[in-house]
């Protein structure tokens, strides 16, 4: 018995490498952006920033149907190992496939297909946490699987610079695409085992009753408690996410004047703050018990929410860069909250797909984030250059730089601006929560005293 559930400790550990390199696979274009060559390669404008947002948009929009979609048949057809192996091989394939694509079109494809890939991935992740820990006990390996989001970032964005420096920019994808399926596949098949008396190990003798399966799959997942509220939840905390880690290299370069070496090290700062928030997190909601983990979200908004506006209003750029690492210290606090959320609220044999609606749904949402920054910041920036430029006739060319360089600026400390937004509505539902449940145990407490 302690040799199995010392055991189960070695899927988790597997499940937060693959969560890691998933994500280096994920900001892999946030920092090719910045590249003239890369650029030139797939025909984008180097001022053409909703395209630019938009290659993250596509990914995020793949992601989240697949999340939603696909996560019911990988649970009831293949089950979490299988499912893992046939991912990895499929997004580690198109990673390292993704430079013969010569146009915009077909980047864009290849990220959808790739979001496709990944898309069950903490769905999976959720399921085997569910089968292997207790309500109670679900904190802390929740917490670790979550951070290898900020790992992923944190290592991603320097090694994706490095390269950029020191190779053609075609070799990140070749260099990741290899990563995926020589590290990951191997763990997966070493460690991640679900327990015997689990669905997983009940495979349909027929398609009527896979279906019939994937049918009582959707149907109970669309009964867990709360769905609507954590899926808000969950699209907001996402678009957080996704709008910060996107932009955050160009905004270092253009914003913020960082070199592109000191831009690597700078935007992996937040990680690594997200990665220790994240187990502090996971220790914070074992501790608390599940009734006050409405208030970690709480908390944490606001923290995050007040961090991004003194990074926006910040002069110096590192003490911008300082706030943006407290924002992302407070993110991660949010972070497990969010499975072990999903974990508590629905039937085990559910979760997996419990997980794929939410986040599914919230991938769909958030991934709109990096366009809609995109818009914003073009926006702005166009139209204070237009007005700095106006106001600048006839200046040398040293202040007409000034002045593109102002008005770049303050086209992305607007889109920055958005993400304030994210946590007003995280804020919100986290409140919402905890009425609903204090409502919700002050009902069984009175029942209980009637009968």
């Amino acid at each position: 018995m302690q040799s199995s559930k010392n055991f189960r400790w070695y899927g988790v550990i597997t499940l937060f490498v693959i969560v890691a390199i998933s994500y280096v696979d994920r900001i892999n274009i946030a920092v090719l952006i910045t590249d003239k060559a890369f650029l030139a390669h797939v025909g984008l404008a180097a001022d053409d920033r909703v395209g630019q947002g938009f290659l993250a948009t596509a990914f995020m929009l793949g992601y989240g149907v697949s999340a939603f979609v696909l996560t019911p048949f990988c649970s009831a057809l293949f089950g979490v190992r299988r499912s893992l192996v046939y991912g990895l091989v499929l997004w580690g394939v198109v990673t390292w496939a993704s430079p013969v694509f010569h146009s915009y079109g077909m980047l864009l494809a290849s990220r959808i297909l790739l979001g496709v890939s990944e898309g069950p991935l903490f769905s999976l992740a959720s399921a085997y946490i569910k089968a292997h820990f207790r309500s109670d006990e679900n904190g802390k390996p929740n917490a670790f699987v979550n951070m290898g989001t900020g790992l992923g970032l944190a290592v991603g964005y320097p090694l994706v610079g490095y390269l950029l420096t020191q190779f053609a920019w075609d070799t990140s994808f070749h260099v990741l695409g290899v990563m995926n399926i020589a590290l990951g596949i191997p763990l997966v098949l070493a460690f991640v085992r679900m327990p015997p008396t689990h669905a997983d190990g009940k495979k349909p003798s027929s398609f009527g009753e896979a279906m019939a399966r994937v049918g009582g799959i959707v149907r109970g997942a669309l009964h867990t408690r709360h769905l609507f509220l954590i899926t808000l939840l969950t699209s907001a905390a996402l678009a957080y996410l996704w709008g910060s880690s996107n932009w955050l290299p160009t905004y270092l370069r253009e914003a913020r004047g960082f070199s592109l070496r000191e831009m690597g090290w700078l935007a992996s700062l937040p990680q690594y703050a997200t990665v220790l928030a994240v187990f502090v997190g996971g220790v914070l909601i074992d501790k608390v018990g599940r009734e006050r983990v409405p208030f970690i979200f709480m908390g944490a908004s606001v923290g995050v929410a007040l961090s991004v506006l003194m990074a926006i209003n910040a002069r110096d750029p590192y003490a911008a860069a300082c706030c943006l690492v407290a924002a992302n210290f407070f993110w991660g606090l949010q972070s497990p909250a969010i499975p072990s959320t999903v974990q508590y609220c629905s039937r085990p044999e559910h979760t997996a797909s419990a997980f794929g609606v939410t986040n599914g749904a919230g991938s769909l949402v958030a991934g709109f984030m990096p366009a809609l920054m995109g818009g914003v910041i073009a926006a702005v920036s166009h139209g204070s250059g237009a007005a700095g430029a106006a106001g600048a006739a006839g200046a040398a060319g040293a202040a007409s730089g000034a002045v593109t360089s102002a008005a770049s600026a303050s086209g992305f400390f607007a889109g920055f601006a958005l993400l304030i937004g994210t946590q007003v509505v995280v804020f919100f539902c986290g409140l919402m929560l905890w009425l609903r449940d204090r409502s919700r145990g002050a009902a069984a407490v009175s029942g209980s005293q009637l009968s």
